[in-house]
């Protein structure tokens, strides 16, 4: 471990449970333990996997201006952008959104949580806390809203996977209260028990719990904020309710490997220092149904009408699990061997293969019968002009040579959005 870099309330226990530990954001954290990343990985997909997450960084930015700070620095529509009808956020909803700076260039993504009319919470990534919160106080101006740089205050646990909602019901009072009217993308309780909020999500021990219904995997799981106190007692409870599900310790490789193969970025490697345009992620602008022009101002939103000279970020899926190294300048080439672009992130989902033309999950419903997945190698490139779903390409670093294909999605039927309903025990006390 570097002198430097800090370390989460579970430091130790990754330590006896003999995870391999490296620095990422400025935290000494679990790539992965015995398990292997590749066991952890595929756990998510056919059980539950719990991650340490409280690198992550959070902020509160509360007062009768909040709302509109938020809609000056923060590109989602917070008055248009919740479900297919794009009604107004509301209280227990969160969105994914972006702050950029005024060149149109990513500071970082986020999600912004509203906890009551005039308070919000946003969850940064590692590291970030301090600049989100000195960018919107830069900007706060005349708006009455007090930003609070959270980081290091909060406990944060991730339980990913279809055996989530059953293994939390073992450590939640009234789970089946709980887990009503909880779609994806809402979150119920609080992590201070000073808040009236604090009373919809109580554990067992009687910690109060922010339970979210987000997660950074693809599938169906949830995240657990809570005071950084509460942290190991949390984690430990946990592991004792899922050892009968065969819940799995999950490090950053697969964190990194799931998210990959779900389509969704890393900021500050897939999203950063060019304007945020031309990617997978434009849900997070506020456009109009025509995709003409936005439906609000916010900060950079000006650059990115006006931008030139932009690239293009497209998904891509490997033959085999051989990968390249973004570590070593990796390329991209045409069919005609001239560079086009450079490789963003390259992992490898082991839970997806290929039978003929087609990729298959190992949770595919309709998976061939004898299918055993090899695992696929997957990210994303940035190129200098626009390429199309099917289209081949070549990935080089300097060790060897992969063809890949241009992709719309990655990993199929991944369960995130699936209804809670279908993923906790039907209890007799809850029917």
């Amino acid at each position: 471990m570097q002198d430097s870099a800090k370390t989460t309330p579970l430091h130790g226990w990754h330590g006896k449970a003999g995870a391999n530990m490296a620095v990422f954001g400025g935290y000494d954290m679990p790539l992965w333990y015995p398990t292997g990343a590749k066991q952890e990985h595929i756990a998510v997909l056919t059980g539950a996997g719990i991650f340490d997450t409280s690198h992550m960084a959070a902020l509160t930015v509360e007062g009768p201006g909040s709302f509109d700070l938020l809609q000056r620095c923060f590109t989602k529509d917070l008055s248009s952008c919740i479900g297919k009808n794009k009604t107004p956020i509301e209280d227990g909803r969160c969105v994914y959104g972006i702050f950029l700076n005024r060149d149109g260039t990513t500071i970082d993504d986020a999600i912004v949580y509203r906890m009551g009319t005039t308070s919000y919470m946003i969850i940064v990534n590692a590291g970030m806390g301090g600049e989100i919160a000195v960018h919107l106080k830069t900007h706060t101006g005349s708006l009455e809203a007090e930003v609070t740089d959270l980081t290091d205050r909060l406990g944060k646990i991730d339980v990913q996977g279809p055996l989530a909602a059953r293994i939390l019901q073992g450590v939640i009072k009234k789970s089946g209260e709980v887990f009503q009217k909880m779609p994806y993308f809402s979150f119920k309780g609080h992590f201070d028990a000073s808040s009236p909020l604090s009373e919809a999500v109580r554990l067992t021990n009687d910690a109060p719990l922010l339970l979210s219904r987000t997660g950074y995997t693809g599938e169906f799981g949830f995240e657990l904020f809570m005071d950084a106190s509460r942290l190991a007692d949390t984690w430990e409870m946990i592991l004792d309710a899922g050892s009968d599900f065969g819940i799995t310790p999950c490090g950053l490789a697969a964190r990194d490997s799931l998210r990959a193969g779900a389509v969704l970025p890393l900021s500050h490697q897939d999203i950063g220092h060019w304007p945020f345009l031309n990617n997978p992620w434009l849900f997070a602008l506020p456009y109009n149904e025509a995709r003409t022009d936005f439906v609000k101002k916010f900060l950079g939103d000006e650059a990115l009408r006006t931008a030139k000279d932009v690239h293009y970020t497209y998904p891509f899926a490997g033959y085999d699990l051989r990968k390249v190294s973004t570590h070593d300048s990796a390329r991209v080439f045409d069919s005609l061997g001239n560079e086009i672009g450079v490789v963003l992130t390259c992992a490898t989902d082991m839970a997806i293969g290929r039978v003929g033309d087609r990729i298959f999950s190992i949770a595919s419903p309709d998976k061939p019968q004898d299918f055993k997945p090899r695992g696929l190698s997957c990210g994303f490139i940035k190129v200098k002009s626009k390429l199309f779903s099917g289209d081949s390409v070549e990935i080089r670093d300097s060790r060897r040579s992969i063809k890949v294909m241009i992709v719309d999605d990655i990993r199929p039927d991944r369960t995130a959005r699936r209804p809670l309903k279908d993923m906790v025990w039907k209890r007799e006390e809850d029917i």
